[in-house]
This record gives C-alpha cells, structure tokens and sequence, in this order.
C-alpha cells in the first residue's frame, strides 16, 4: 500500500478520498488554488501545493504543475477524484511517465472511453447494447443535419468528449437543428476543448440506470449492482438511489454482465461507472462509461457497505479485489441528494456568495469499510461555514445521503434530513428537493429522465403567503435582537436603575404597542404587538392571538393562540431566514427608523443574472428584435446561459464584447420597448 498519495482536486471529493486516506495510514497532499488558498480540502490533507490562479484551466487543469507537486513532496500516488483530470489521458499518460501511480484506468481504456463515438463502436463490437445513432468522425453540419431526419426526432445531440450534462441538446424539429448543433459545439468546445458530437435518438420516458464495476490487474472484473439517476434537470443528476426501484435479479444480472463485458473491452482496471438508458419496457442501451469514481458512489457504499475509495486505492497498489461477485450483497436502500447553491425557479443559475450560515442535519458518522450496519445519514461536503461558493467551480455544498431497510424508510429519512438544513449566504435548491421526494411520482417510484419537466406545476408552485406562525417567529427573533441591544445601551447608561433605559416597552399604567413589519419578496406583512401587565397579544391579517415567545440560542419557540411552533432564526443583517416545518422562509425587516433612498428601475435594462463570460454577442446596437429574441450568451461554470429580450423593442446600446468577464447584476445591453 501507498505512503502518500497527492489528490488532484477540491471540494467534497477531494476531502472524501483524504478521509479514506487517513483512515488507512496514507498521508495526502492537497492542491489548490488562489480561491482555495483557506479551503477545507486544504485544512484536512496533511500537506498542500499552491498549483496556480482561481480559474480551473490555471490551476487544477495543469498536469505539469500537478506532477510537480506530486514529484516535490515524495507522493508515490495521484487520485485526480471526479471532473477536471480525472479522465484526462494525458495526465494519466504524465503521471506514468513520471513513475508516479495514478489511481485509475490504463491510459489505452481512457482513450477507448473518452470518445462517446469511438466507445459506441466498441461496445458493438463486445456485443452491449446500442440507441440507433451516429457516432462517426464525419462533423460536417449538413450531414449532421441529414443523419438526425434519418433517425427521426426527437434526436440527442452530445458531446463527443463530455460528460456531466454539458454539451447536450434535444433537438425536437429538424428546423431547430442547426441552431442546436452550433450551441451544443460552443459548449462542447468550452468545457472539453472538443466541438465533436454525435447524433442519438431520443427515448421517450428513458431512465437513466448506471452499473457500477470494478477491475484489477489480476483479470478478475465485478459490478457492485446498479444505481437509478433518473431525475435529472438540464441533463444534470438531482436524485440518486440505489437500487434501482422495479429491478429484477435477471435484469440486474443482465446489465451487471453486459457492463463488466465493456469493461474487459478495454482493459479495465479500477473504479468505473457503466451508464445504460432504459425503457420502461425493461430493455437497456449503452450510453457511456465513466472512467472514474462517481459523484453518486456513496449510495453503493451505503447499501454494500464497502469503501470504494480504499478498493480504488487497494487496486492501484496491485493488490487483488477484496471481494468476488458472488460475495457481494445488497443491503437496504440508499438515497442521495445534491444540495447545491443555486435557484431552481430561475432555471436552476448558480448562486455565489458566502455561507453565513451551513447547518446541516445531524449525521452519524458512516464507518464504509466496516460497518455491519450503515448509517441513516451522511454528510459528504468540501465547505464549511464561512466559505465562498465562487463561480470559479461547481457550486455543490453538500451531498446528502441516506439509508433505509427499504425505500419507504429512505424516503421518511430524506425528506425529514432535508427539512433539518439550514444555508445562509446563497440560494440554494432544498426547498425543491423537499418538493421532489415528496412528490408523488418520485414517492412511487415513477422514474424518467423527464420527471421534473413533466410534473413543472408540482414542483415549482406559486409562491404561498407567509403563515402567521413564520411571521410570529421573525417576530421573536426581531425582538430578541432588540432586548439584546437594549440590554448593552443599559448597561453602558448613566442611570442604571431608569426602566425608561429598557428597550422592553415597559409602559407605565398603559399597555405597549407597536407594529412590526418584514417584506416578503413584494408583499408587506405587519404584526401588531400588544404588551400588558399580564399577557402579549399579536395580530396578524386582522385576527388576533395570544402570544409568548422563548429562545435558546437561534432556536425559537411561540405559541400563538392555540399553536405552539419551534424553528431556527438566523439574522443575516436585516434579513431573517426563518427555518420552520421543514420549509424556509426570507423576510426583511422594514426597520421604520431607516432612511428609504430612491432607486432607479430597471426599465430598459438587460443585467447578468451571475458572474460569467460573454461568449456571444447576437444582437447589435439599432437591432429591432422580438420578445425573447436570444440577444447575448453568457457562460458561467462551464455552462451556457441566454439572455433574451424581455419584449418586442429596439437594442439601444450593447455594453460588453465577446470575451468580457461581467459581474453579477452588470447591465448588459440598453434596450427600449
């Protein structure tokens, strides 16, 4: 086994394969960047190398300064974990070269593999299934064209190179085809440095079945069973399980064989992901093979009970897999959710900023390589309060991950794990999530890729009005606040012994009443607080309750007429994030002695919903268009984003060039109506 091993990454996987590491007696070495000069990956290696600037392609995309660092401090082993170098031949080419292990597959199956359309052609050849397609060398866009009429739509455009979700696009109508085609080959080429696709047909209600195998250098070649990721948004996972729902034991075996059969196609050795689309019919195709761990491992680990980190780390060490197929089992059933920053009702844009507060749920701690028994909960998770998510890389918080005798009882576990997190600082996606496995397709195992489309008017309600017991928690915090303020000015007072010192709304012969107001969103919700000598009343949308509030910490607990609530308060400036039944909510406190400055509108301006590259300008100054007419292409974090005309006008001006960095909010283009 290794002494030391460099992990060529960041984030949560990064301090996953360190975890294993330690728990083996291997030391790390982490790599980071400008941005990750304090990052947590970098607080739980035991060494760590500065390889470059904040942007990927500057620092953790760098083979030479990764196998220097690898070279400097004396590391035997390279574990390049998921994304950036972790299918890159040429650093594993580097890294052998360098007499350096990398952990992971021959060079000669990366290459076989990181071509979609060469890898087709060798799964036809060993005989695992194919979607009827073209995945051939020819990129001219007129024979493109013709080849997706001749399979018939709707088609599937991918990145020949890609993974991840970037680089596709579903083509409906074969006029929309080569605006499609142009877009796919932009972010194709931006993210993998590769414009080449290929052209499948699209199933209708497909779901998305990975087999998970493992290979040695002894010729010996296992599947540690099948994970669903069905549900997925913009071609990215969401959700994952395994096993899958409604899999039978012929059909597990059949997948599991067939995927073992590409394997020893290429001279696997390793961890790698077999990814098959199926139908509801119970028949199978060939996507892809990912050369690496995967971002869902965990949910196999918790139903086998294996660290796949230390079988990854054991293979690369020549050793020989620590178990045969046959002695593998299933063991309950496992969910994982991607708590991600982002906003999912504005097409899920990545969110930036700092983590004010990360509060996840309780975790016990899941012994993987071990443990009879897995846990209920896990936490994976390369932040920690008080870090930035930037645009600079995914912005993943956290991978939330739990285990049930069965699937009811994942569920139960999910949906409550989920309603316990609490994140201050970015919009995240855990309100959805909370929508997502409570819904009922989700709840009944009703799976395909295009779940979360289809059940839009479930999953994205209309905003619902505040309840009266939010507001009554906002209203404690806000009051907390004030005694706390109240209490210091006291005691600085020069008259220690003057209740009029006392910011309680000690009145004297009177009752004490106030009003307090917190906008949510557009909307204006006042509370009017009545305080006598006895009791407290609180009004609220014109009905009145008997009110008493108690705090411990950011934990608050009020009883409102004949309800009695408990949730968490966290003040970020004036804003108060309320945390209560398993939902959030964000109100701004309307403070009445703040000045109200006049703000401009917005009227006739087009801003960037994030930080990102213009790659495209498609409009220009003089230009009529019509309403959602694409005007401009932003990309951010490897994905692209359209900005469109909000109406039928005139662009007046355009204010940045192809090329351009623009921050979040920048004004794009002047435009008028």
């Amino acid at each position: 086994m290794f002494d030391k091993i460099l992990i060529a990454n960041r984030g949560e996987i990064a301090c996953r394969v360190a975890a294993t590491a330690a728990r083996l007696g291997i030391r790390t070495v982490a790599v980071y960047s400008d941005a990750d000069a304090h990052a947590k990956h970098v607080a739980v290696c035991d060494e760590a190398v500065h390889v470059g600037g904040a942007a990927a392609r500057d620092s953790y995309l760098r083979i030479d300064a990764i196998v220097d660092a690898a070279k400097a401090t004396g590391a035997q082993a390279i574990h390049p974990g998921y994304g950036f170098l972790s299918e890159n031949e040429a650093f594993a080419a580097a890294c052998h070269e360098a007499g350096i292990v990398f952990i992971g597959p021959p060079v000669g199956a990366i290459r076989a593999m990181g071509s979609k359309s060469a890898a087709k052609t060798l799964m036809e050849g060993a005989a695992v299934p194919l979607v009827p397609g073209y995945h051939g060398d020819n990129q001219d866009a007129a024979f493109l064209h013709a080849r997706a009429d001749d399979i018939g739509y709707p088609v599937l455009l991918k990145a020949s190179a890609g993974g991840g979700g970037k680089g596709m696009r579903v083509v409906e109508r074969s006029e929309d085809f080569r605006a499609a085609l142009a877009s796919c080959q932009r972010e194709a080429a931006s993210s993998f440095g590769d414009e080449r696709v290929l052209v499948e047909k699209y199933l209708t209600r497909p779901r998305h079945i990975e087999i998970q195998v493992f290979a040695d250098t002894h010729g010996n070649c296992v599947y540690l069973f099948e994970r669903d990721c069905s549900v997925q948004r913009r071609h990215q996972k969401v959700l994952e399980e395994a096993p899958a729902p409604g899999m039978t034991g012929e059909r597990r075996r059949s997948m599991g064989e067939a995927a073992c059969n590409a394997a020893r196609a290429v001279g696997y050795v390793g961890a790698g992901t077999v990814e098959f689309i199926a139908n509801q019919d119970g028949s199978f195709y060939f996507m892809e093979m990912n050369t690496r761990l995967q971002v869902e491992h965990p949910v196999t680990e918790m139903i086998t009970g294996l660290d796949l980190v230390e079988w990854q780390l054991r293979v690369a060490a020549g050793e020989v897999l620590p178990r045969k197929q046959d002695e593998l089992r299933i063991h309950g059933h496992a969910l994982e959710a991607r708590i991600y920053a982002e906003s999912p009702d504005n097409n899920f844009l990545p969110s930036t900023g700092t983590l004010s507060t990360l509060r996840p749920p309780a975790a016990v701690q899941f012994e993987i390589g071990g443990a009879a028994t897995p846990a209920a909960v896990r936490i994976d998770s390369g932040v920690r309060e008080g870090d930035t998510i930037s645009p600079f890389y995914d912005p993943m918080i956290a991978k939330l991950i739990v285990w049930g005798q069965d699937r009811e009882e994942a569920l139960a576990r999910m949906r409550r794990a989920l309603g316990q997190y609490r994140v201050v600082g970015v919009q995240t996606n855990i309100a959805f999530l909370s929508r997502l496995v409570a819904s009922e397709p989700f709840a009944g195992a009703d799976l395909d890729t295009g779940l979360i489309e289809r059940h839009r008017d479930t999953l994205f309600p209309a905003a619902a009005p505040v309840p009266a017991t939010t507001l009554a928690l906002a209203v404690a915090a806000q009051l907390s606040r004030e005694t706390v303020i109240g209490r210091r000015k006291y005691q600085d007072s020069i008259d220690h012994h003057s209740p009029w010192q006392l910011a309680t709304g000690w009145r004297l012969n009177a009752d004490y009443q106030r009003t307090l107001s917190f906008d949510h969103g557009e909307t204006r919700l006042d509370a009017v607080l009545t305080s006598g000598p006895q009791a407290s009343t609180l009004t609220v949308d014109g009905q009145t309750y008997p009110y008493r509030y108690a705090h411990d910490g950011g934990v608050y607990r009020v009883t409102l007429g004949e309800r009695r609530v408990q949730g968490h308060v966290d003040f970020e400036q004036q804003t108060a994030h309320v945390f209560a039944d398993g939902l959030s909510w964000t109100l701004r406190w309307h403070d009445p002695l703040a000045q109200a400055g006049a703000h401009e509108g917005s009227e006739g301006r087009l801003t960037a919903p994030m930080p990102g590259k213009v790659i495209a300008v498609l409009a220009q100054a003089g230009t009529k268009v019509e309403k959602g007419a694409p005007l401009l292409v932003m990309e951010a974090m490897k994905m692209e984003h359209t900005i469109s005309a909000p109406a039928d006008g005139e662009i007046e001006e355009v204010l940045y060039v192809v090329g351009d960095q623009v921050p979040e909010g920048a004004q794009l283009l002047a435009f008028k109506r």
